[in-house]
């Protein structure tokens, strides 16, 4: 997609036809008369690469987009304007600027957490100065790595990750799991250590049943480091496929591919449901926005969606 396409598809939303009707995903749409009690917005990013500063204006591919200061002026300005927000990372925080090389991920955690990101999950990147960079950075932190599939338990990162997360806004419960890619083949070995990738649909299907039946949350979260699709590998576990294969997700927060989705997909689930999948590229260059709307008995009315460019105008 060139940047031209890039700009006119990101713009706003427009309606997905094969929602169900209580999913109707349209841009903009404000219930008349509905409690902001019963609104949630989710905002979202993946794959920061850290990209702290925004592309310089003669970069030829986004020039003059991105930035972590801008992004931060727009959740500031969301979060004046909404009052139930959740603010999730699909990992791959780490690795692409000369911040991480000089600071490790130090800088990236500091300005994520001055954001108020509630949860992220790891990339395959955030492995890259190993476990022991990892945990020297982490306590920068102030939110939650939420890792569901992997098991550090022979590692130094025992008990520094949770594997689900449940949030509470104002009376509708949210729960969180997240799930990553494989680690052998794409990360060197000493980098991961004794790190235990376990099967993603299997954990997956695990989380949402506990998460939906036992916790009895009203949204389940899936934060994913999976990838959108990979055309060349059918049969790779994807977020397409882990949606199709499973039951009881609500949503599928995916990274790893870099893909920029014009719009949240929708996927039939292995009960007939539908579960909407979002990617927002990489390098911070959108900021990914979904409210949920629910009725009196915290089921899901309506749901909206923008994906937000950053760049100088994003608060004109």
């Amino acid at each position: 997609m060139n940047r031209k396409q890039f700009l006119r598809t990101l713009g706003g939303g427009t309606l997905m036809a094969t929602m169900a009707p209580n999913l109707l995903l349209a841009e903009n749409l404000k219930l008349v008369g509905e409690k902001k009690a019963h609104q949630l917005t989710i905002l979202h990013t993946n794959d920061q690469h850290s990209r702290i500063e925004p592309f310089d204006a003669t970069y030829s591919r986004n020039p003059n987009q991105g930035g972590f200061a801008r992004r931060a002026a727009l959740i500031q300005k969301i979060r004046k304007e909404e009052s139930n927000v959740l603010l999730l990372d699909s990992g791959d925080t780490f690795q692409g600027t000369p911040y991480f090389n000089f600071f490790g991920g130090e800088l990236e955690f500091k300005l994520m957490s001055m954001m108020g990101y509630d949860a992220s999950t790891m990339g395959n990147h955030d492995f890259d100065n190993g476990l022991e960079g990892f945990k020297k950075v982490q306590p920068n932190a102030k939110f939650p790595f939420i890792c569901s599939n992997y098991d550090f338990k022979n590692t130094i990162l025992d008990g520094l990750t949770v594997p689900y997360k449940t949030f509470n806004k104002n009376g509708i419960k949210v729960g969180v799991f997240g799930v990553g890619i494989e680690l052998a083949g794409l990360v060197g070995k000493k980098s991961y250590g004794e790190t235990v990738y376990l099967n993603p649909i299997e954990i997956a299907q695990q989380y949402a049943d506990f998460l939906k039946k036992e916790q009895k949350c009203d949204l389940v979260i899936c934060l994913s480091h999976l990838g959108y699709e990979f055309k060349d590998l059918p049969t790779k576990v994807c977020d397409k496929i882990l949606a199709a294969k499973t039951e009881n997700i609500d949503l599928i927060l995916g990274g790893h591919t870099h893909t920029f989705l014009p719009e949240p997909q929708t996927f039939t689930n292995k009960s007939g449901k539908n579960v909407l999948v979002n990617q927002v590229g990489w390098a911070g260059l959108l900021l990914g926005k979904i409210d949920f709307y629910f009725d009196q008995d915290k089921n899901v009315k309506n749901i909206t969606w923008h994906n937000h460019i950053i760049d100088d105008k994003i608060l004109v």
